[in-house]
């Protein structure tokens, strides 16, 4: 069943507890019958509508069987609509585009909302070397999965008095059970050799330390997978010097966010790695690195956001509805046009708008 199950789960899946007796089975019910899926698309703040729009042609151009359910979102919104919340548990699957999150202020993130309201408690980032890409670091390959749903993203704060602000990190043992069996199956099911728990355990000995014995207990139901520890601090320095000792990684929260963006930073940058949000029921893929997901303003006007992010997140979209035979065209698009060199964004190098990029791919595609 593992075996079969590798290609179907080549990116993503969820925790979910069945009857085989030593052993957890990552898996998410996928309607996929071959008939066209919906599609929740969000295109988000920034540079998301000229991002998910690439998505868009290219998904037309390839006559993918999947067709998008489309929702005006701000990240200055007080709350993420209900109609939009409802089409998620519908569709069970959504593409979004880089939502901003106000700074200070007491504005909820609706980025967190959503993962709250969904459970999306896994965030997968694969953070690797794409052919002809220049990149600080050859051999770069790690999946970086971190905890969702509680620790320090929880946004659980309060002024206890004017001039004092208390935020509370909350661990739970269920959580950091049910994050470390993803990252454990993860490995499992793609032939992944390594994971590594990533922590301060020895300063946030109770939090840090609930989460690391959550992953110990879990680690001895795999003995064909090694499992390690390291201290976040050195592991950022690790990965700055010597990343492909790394293979896959689990993390608390905040952790995960800097590990994840450090990796892309090393392995060629936030704008091509590709990522989702998972939980038990429904997947939300965007850009995996968050780092500048918005873009700027004169990446706006000039339309020149890099869209290959997204387009791989895609692709990992199109696995999850059980169209692999398109992931696999999409994704080999992507890296021809990539190991070409003559169409790239300003931040791989190159000059051309987001339009010619797409314009690049769709032509690969043929």
């Amino acid at each position: 069943m593992a075996r079969r199950s590798v290609h179907i789960l080549r990116q993503l899946g969820s925790c979910s507890r069945l009857s085989a007796p030593t052993r957890y089975i990552t898996y998410m019910p996928r309607p996929g019958d071959g008939s066209p899926r919906a599609v929740t698309l969000i295109p988000g703040d920034g540079i998301g509508p000229l991002v998910t729009g690439a998505v868009e042609q290219v998904m037309d151009a390839m006559h993918a069987p999947v067709y998008f359910e489309r929702f005006e979102v701000r990240g200055d919104m007080k709350e993420v609509p209900a109609e939009v919340i409802e089409s998620i548990k519908k569709n069970k699957v959504c593409l979004k585009g880089g939502l901003a999150t106000p700074m200070g202020g007491g504005v909820s993130s609706l980025n967190m909302q959503l993962r709250r309201e969904l459970d999306l408690y896994a965030s997968l980032v694969n953070c690797f070397n794409l052919p002809g890409l220049p990149t600080r670091h050859n051999n770069v390959d790690i999946v970086v999965i971190r905890e969702n749903t509680e620790g320090e993203y929880s946004g659980l704060e309060h002024e206890v008095v004017p001039g004092v602000v208390e935020s509370l990190k909350v661990i739970t043992k269920f959580c950091s059970e049910r994050i470390a069996r993803y990252a454990f199956e993860y490995a499992y099911l793609n032939n992944r050799k390594k994971v590594t728990a990533v922590h301060k355990a020895n300063i946030m000995k109770l939090a840090d330390g609930l989460f690391l014995e959550s992953c110990r207990e879990v680690a001895t139901k795999y003995p064909g997978i090694d499992y390690n520890e390291i201290i976040v601090d050195n592991c950022c320095m690790q990965l700055v010097s010597k990343p492909e000792q790394f293979d896959v990684m689990v993390t608390p929260n905040l952790y995960g966010n800097l590990v994840a963006n450090t990796a892309a930073g090393i392995a060629g940058g936030t704008g091509v790695m590709p990522g989702g949000n998972v939980g038990a029921e429904h997947a939300v893929f965007e850009q995996g690195a968050s780092a500048g997901n918005v873009g700027n303003e004169k990446i706006l006007e000039k339309k020149k956001a890099n869209p290959v992010a997204l387009l791989l997140s895609s692709a990992m979209m199109l696995r999850h509805l059980q169209f692999p035979s398109f992931a696999d065209r999409l994704e080999t698009a992507v890296k021809q046009v990539i190991l070409q060199g003559e169409f790239r964004t300003k931040d791989l190098g190159g000059k051309s708008t987001t339009q010619e990029v797409v314009d690049a791919v769709i032509a690969a595609l043929e």
